[in-house]
């Protein structure tokens, strides 16, 4: 007692001193707009039971890793996203990552892939093949997958409302090729609850977008066991403009949205919840970010525990994928993304990461070209292999301000559960516009401090270069991917057995209406050539489409 009151002293003089002494004029907050104190110490950690909200790693709440050894046993994987033009130039650049020391794989799927469209369909002219791979059909599937072993390889895929399609054509393709589906690895986004919320690439209304996803995570259940069937995304969250805490709260509640579906179904949560991991965005504020991924993993731990009554310890783990920021990049000074990117993936293994992508320093000008590409892949492999912060778990658990930060942001996290718990959930959330709205308010803030100079950005707002010349060689996509995308789905469709095709159609309907699980339709309807397009305008004829209301 007697030591503690000697530390309040001495910090009030301390506080005294500080708040005379000069400043830059700074403002002095997170990149959130959080304020953040000039000094912290052990007062602001004081009410933190070490043993129950910290503890060790590998043990519950999580705080500080879900493995007691974490990098010490396994680097993070370094998964690059990688799609871009045809199936074939994709493959391309598959077998270059995979070369050069990229131990999984990372899909990017074109706007029309992304909008369940096929490459001939009318609203998919000009953009086929532009911002990822375009794929429509099986075909274009065991093109892109030629000469990789899926049973060696793991793989993630970012696709969202057609996700249950682009998967079927993956799972055909490995059966095509002998493999057990029992030793497929991977991940699928398929997160359409963050659709509504930021990205905006939605086919189906909330509800029955719901049904496809649960019937997809008890199909993995049973038939594709080490497959993660649902990655939880903040990302994109992050991406429109939220905060980090903001981030931090929606994703766990949209995560908590799939956990409570498939509870609903009859599903018991020690069956599926172990495979449902999440993907978060890696900005700018060192520190903040890895208080978001310490908190994370423990609100997961607490929730999967207390309120969902799961007793396998894997299911209290919150596994993690994590990109760096690329709202953060700036066509200004595009080397300076290089710097960037470096200090948000070593803020993301700090955090304790499972797998990174490290954007590369051109994206925000067109898709990294190769060099770009092995330049973000080597920052990975410099922070694994130089930097020394590998050699011991959570080396920042204790500090003072991370620990205050961690504690804070979990505070703020659950006041906000409360708030959608309050409006009905997560999807009457969305349909009122709550998230839209607050996003698009953290978005506003931030924008008017840059404005204004309180936050700088290097190259856009400070140490401006008015005669820049930018020499960075840009990928393009030639106007030929498009032609010959249309030309091999044109051959499909003569091809096929179209007997087969209809039947294959007609079974996506009526398993969309009696609810019968839609994934081994969708199989077979790959195995016969029946394409993207073709499967999503099936079951629109049933559930729909959505549109967003406008809200202000």
């Amino acid at each position: 007692m007697k030591d503690n009151n000697v530390y309040k002293k001495q910090k009030q003089l301390y506080e005294e001193k500080v708040s005379k002494a000069k400043t830059t004029g700074m403002k002095f907050t997170t990149v959130s707009g959080r304020d953040i104190n000039v000094l912290y110490g052990p007062d602001d950690i004081e009410n933190i039971n070490y043993l129950s909200e910290i503890g060790f790693p590998g043990e519950y709440p999580y705080t500080r890793g879900i493995h007691s050894n974490t990098y010490r046993g396994k680097i993070w994987t370094m998964r690059q996203f990688a799609g871009f033009g045809s199936p074939k130039d994709t493959n391309r650049r598959f077998h270059y990552l995979l070369d050069h020391g990229q131990t999984g794989l990372s899909v990017a799927y074109d706007l029309p892939t992304l909008m369940g469209w096929d490459a001939d369909a009318p609203e998919s002219e000009g953009e086929v093949g532009i911002c990822g791979v375009a794929v429509s059909s099986l075909k274009d599937m065991e093109i892109l997958f030629d000469k990789i072993p899926l049973d060696k390889v793991s793989t993630s895929m970012t696709i969202n409302s057609p996700a249950a399609m682009i998967f079927a054509f993956y799972l055909a393709v490995a059966e095509d090729k002998g493999i057990d589906l029992k030793k497929l690895r991977g991940t699928l986004q398929n997160d359409i609850l963050k659709e509504y919320i930021a990205q905006k690439e939605y086919i189906y209304p909330p509800h029955p977008s719901m049904r496809i996803i649960t019937d997809m995570i008890e199909y993995c259940t049973k038939e594709v066991p080490k497959w993660n069937p649902v990655s939880v995304s903040g990302y994109h969250i992050r991406e429109a403009g939220s905060t980090a805490v903001q981030e931090l709260a929606y994703t766990l509640a949209d995560g908590f949205a799939y956990i409570e579906a498939c509870i609903e179904r009859g599903m018991d949560v020690d069956v599926f919840a172990h495979r449902i991991s999440f993907f978060f965005n890696s900005h700018l504020d060192f520190f903040e970010e890895i208080a978001k991924f310490r908190a994370a993993r423990k609100i997961y731990a607490k929730r999967m525990k207390e309120k969902y009554g799961a007793k396998n310890p894997r299911s209290w783990w919150l596994r993690f994928h994590t990109q760096t920021a690329g709202c953060t990049l700036t066509a200004q000074q595009p080397e300076n993304n290089i710097v960037r990117t470096a200090f948000q993936a070593l803020a993301g293994v700090l955090g304790g990461t499972q797998s990174l992508h490290t954007n590369s320093m051109d994206e925000t000008l067109a898709l990294p070209s190769e060099k770009a590409a092995k330049i973000a892949l080597r920052t990975q492999q410099l922070i694994a292999y130089e930097t020394g912060v590998i050699n011991t778990v959570d080396p920042l658990g204790g500090s003072y301000f991370v620990e205050a930060l961690t504690d804070r942001m979990e505070k703020e996290a659950n006041e906000i559960f409360e708030q959608i718990d309050s409006l009905g959930g997560v999807i009457p959330a969305i349909e009122t516009g709550y998230f839209q709205k607050e996003i698009a308010d953290a978005a506003y803030r931030y924008q008017r401090e840059v404005e204004k100079k309180e936050k700088f950005i290097v190259g856009v707002n400070e140490f401006v270069e008015t005669d820049e010349q930018i020499e960075i060689p840009i990928l393009t996509i030639s106007p030929e991917v498009e032609i010959e995308q249309k030309q091999r789905l044109a051959d499909i469709r003569q091809s096929r057995d179209q007997r087969a095709v209809e039947e294959s159609l007609a079974e996506i309907k009526e398993a969309a209406t009696n609810s019968n699980n839609l994934m081994p339709i969708f199989v077979k309807a790959a195995h016969n050539y029946v394409s993207l397009g073709e499967m999503v305008g099936a079951l629109k004829e049933v559930f729909g489409t959505y549109e967003e209301v406008a809200v202000f």
